[in-house]
Formats: C-alpha cells, structure tokens, sequence
C-alpha cells in the first residue's frame, strides 16, 4: 500500500476519525506492518504491549483472561478495522489476542502515542492563538457518532442557535465519520424546531453509504431529546474531471477599498448627519464583533434592492484543514442570507420576523475560508411568507479572459478582428453555490400564551 492508500484506510478507523486530518497523515507515516500466521499469538496477557494494533486483513481472538472474575466473559472476534492496545491504564495487555486466519495489522508504536491525543477535532498541535471560528466549530466527541456542541458566550447570539453554527456544526461531526481523503461536495439541512442558546446541541451521525469514492452521512442535532435539525451531506474523493465555469464573478470593488462592519459603526457613532439620539443609543447598545469580518460592496442606498453583494473572511487564522474551512464557509454562509429576500419590502416602522427553514450548499472547488471570499446573493421571489434565495461564493484565484464587448455583443466572436471589440475580466473561481428558503413574516404583537415559532 502506498502512503495515500494507508492514510485512506486508517481513516475509515472510527477510532482515528475524530482526528485531525493532519494526524491521521502523520499516523499513516508513522505505522508499521506485521503478519501473522493462524493460531499465531498477537498479545499475550500479562505481556507488555507496544503500540495501537489495527486489524487490516484478516480474524483475531480475543480471549477471556485467566483470572477466576472474568472467567465467565465471552470470547470474542476482531475484524478489519477493529484496533486493540490503546486506552489500556497500564503496559501490560489485559487479554489473549489469538490469529484466527492469516492476520495483517497496522502498529502504531507507543512513541507515537501522543498523535492519538490531540488538542481539539481540528488541530494536533497547541497554538497560541485560535480562531473563535475554530472554537465555535470544535466538538466534544462521546462516542463514535456522538458529539456535543456549544453555543460560546463570545459568540454571535440571536434569539435562538444561530442557523449557520447549526451547519457548521453538523457538517463539522459529519467530517468526522469519513475518512480525511473524502470532502463534503454537498448538503441539504431543514430547520425544524428554533435551538436554545443556553444548552449543548447533541449531533448523532448516521452512516448512511460508505464507497470507494462517495460517502454519505445523515445528522440529528438534538436538544432535550428532540430534533431540532437536520442535514443530509455527501462525500467526495478528489477525482479529475472535465472543467468548466460559466459564472462571472460581478465587477465590484476589492475588500481593501471597503469598510468593514466595526469601521461602519465607528463612523456612523461620529457622524454629525446622525441625529444626537440615535447616536447615545448606538453608543450604549452592547456590541459583539462577528467572528467573520465583512465588507459590503454597496451602500445603504441600495439596501431596497433584492441582492447584496459583499467580501468575508474568518477572523484569525484557521488550522490548515480543507474540511474545517468548508464547515467555516457554511456557517458564515447563513449570515444575512434569508434578509436579502426582505430588502424590497423595508419599511420605516416595518418590524418582520425570519427563521431558515432549509438551506442547501454545493461545494465545487477547495476554498480558504480565512482569505477574503465574495459573497454574491439574489432573491428571484418572495410569496406565501417564505423567501427564496440564491448564492454564488468566488474566491480571488482566477484567470484573465477575454469577452466581446457590449457594443459588440451581437459579432460573432471568429469574426471580429478589431482588438476594440475586446474587452479583458478577470474571471474568479466560483467556489460555491447554495439556496435557502426561510419565513419572512411582519412581526405580530406577542400575547400573554406563547405560540410555536412555526
């Protein structure tokens, strides 16, 4: 097997999959082969064990010990991918461990040890500074399939889980349960019940499918024993293909031209245009800084328009994980998303209510959720008290082309000659493209018994 293929197998391990993808390649360097022949012993109880036995071909015996207590305990058999000889509390195995057929394993020594022990799901190695992103998206694991999220204190609270950290989250403990070689390609996530911020998420994944190219996973996210979420996402191995892109990327202006949120704020707390009143208020509302930054790339005049355009990027710097910066994309992918569909129907006094009610994502390229992405999103309709969106994410990587002008458009291209018809772009890599619907309601004055957000 070579290292690609060694580095697939073991992420298939449960046991392996809650890591980094960086330790699981660092594991797959790190192993060892041996063969056993039938009846052949692996571990002796009472005999020192070297390291993290995982079976890759073949059967094993597990043997009850010898001692009177644990006499009556059943013999049982490992199989491929079943491991033995980690999370024991002393150096010596507990158990006979017997080849029942030709037996291959995988031995990740004991100074390897620590590659098993990493600080968070995304990163093996302590760093001084983490991203609140990479906070937010860090999940607890319990038991194979079984993880725990939080709501953080410093992060964006609404009057329920913020949508995006439902995504990002799920998406996140999905990530776990493939192997590192597989990134998620898609998602389809329905709102069921509004989440409490005050109390963990419970994420169960189901293994829906497991091939040799595709991978699909199915996750609950639970809170008080209810489903309150739920996303489906399938798994791709890197393959090449045939390529080609369409979209354009709008002419807008770059990031460094434009003010980003705090900057807004700041400024509009000093305007003298701004009424002293409004002002006070602003000034003592409480404000928490996104963990995403955001530069809008129009001005509030065209706030009444059904489409906003504007740049992101994570706060800080992300681990170096292709699966953390696509959980990262859609959790910030759910940021003023559904609002766009209200943009036409503002009004002064004019309060509204919005909940997603489901939101889809298709992931075409690799994407650095840490460098400035644009965000182009459009509503094409609003009716029944639902509004539709649709977004298109480019990233700063491209290649000039070349295009006819508008003056031109009408020439077939072969046959125009003059270098003016010509106009050069620069055409970015579209990266994603995703859909939400979500209800968009006037808000109704609340009444003494409390109805259902739905």
């Amino acid at each position: 097997m070579d290292r690609e293929e060694v580095t697939e197998f073991l992420g298939q391990v449960p046991l392996l999959q809650c890591l980094p993808g960086s330790s699981i390649r660092r594991i797959a360097e790190a192993v060892e082969v041996r063969n056993y022949e039938p009846g052949d012993y692996v571990a002796r109880e009472g005999e020192p064990v070297d390291g993290l036995y995982i079976i890759l071909d073949g059967q094993a015996e597990v043997s009850a010990p010898t001692n009177a207590e644990e006499a009556n305990r059943p013999d049982y058999v490992l199989n491929k991918y079943d491991y033995f000889g980690y999370g024991s509390n002393s150096s010596v195995h507990q158990v006979n461990v017997v080849a029942l057929s030709k037996l291959t394993c995988f031995i990740l020594p004991n100074q390897y040890g620590h590659l098993l022990q990493p600080k968070t799901i995304w990163n093996a190695e302590e760093t001084p500074e983490h991203s609140l992103l990479e906070q937010i998206l860090h999940l607890e694991p319990l038991e194979v399939d079984i993880f725990r999220g939080f709501t953080l204190p410093e992060a964006p609270t609404f009057r329920q889980v913020f949508g995006g950290q439902f995504i990002g989250q799920a998406l996140a403990a999905a990530s776990k349960t493939v192997d590192c070689l597989k990134m998620v390609h898609s998602l389809h996530a329905i709102f069921l019940v509004a989440g409490d911020n005050n109390i963990p998420i419970i994420y169960q994944v189901h293994r829906a499918r497991d091939g040799s190219s595709f991978a699909t996973r199915k996750v609950e996210a639970k809170q008080k024993g209810l489903v309150v979420f739920t996303l489906i996402a399938s798994f791709q191995k890197e393959e090449v293909g045939f390529e080609h892109q369409a979209a354009i990327m709008p002419d807008v202006p770059p990031p460094e031209q434009l003010l980003n949120l705090e900057e807004i704020r700041e400024r509009r707390l000093t305007d003298p245009r701004f009424p002293s009143q409004y002002r006070n208020l602003a000034a003592k509302k409480k404000f928490t800084p996104w963990p995403i930054e955001m530069r809008f790339c129009e001005d509030s005049a065209s706030q009444h328009k059904p489409s906003l355009n504007y740049w992101f990027r994570a706060r800080g710097k992300l681990s170096d994980d292709q699966a953390l910066h696509r959980c990262v994309v859609a959790y910030a992918s759910d940021l003023l998303y559904s609002g766009v569909s209200l943009n036409p129907h503002r009004e002064k006094g004019l309060k509204t209510y919005s909940l997603s009610l489901d939101h889809s994502i298709w992931f075409h390229k690799p994407v650095k959720a840490d460098e400035w992405l644009l965000y182009v999103i459009e509503s094409p309709s609003a009716h029944g008290g639902r509004g539709f969106v649709t977004g298109r994410m480019f990233n700063r990587q491209g290649e000039v082309c070349i295009r006819l002008s508008s003056d031109s458009a009408s020439a077939p291209v072969r046959e125009s000659r003059d270098p003016s018809n010509y106009i050069l772009f620069w055409n970015a890599q579209l990266i994603m493209s995703l859909t939400q619907e979500a209800l968009i309601r006037r808000e109704k004055p609340r009444g003494p018994n409390p109805r259902p957000k739905l």
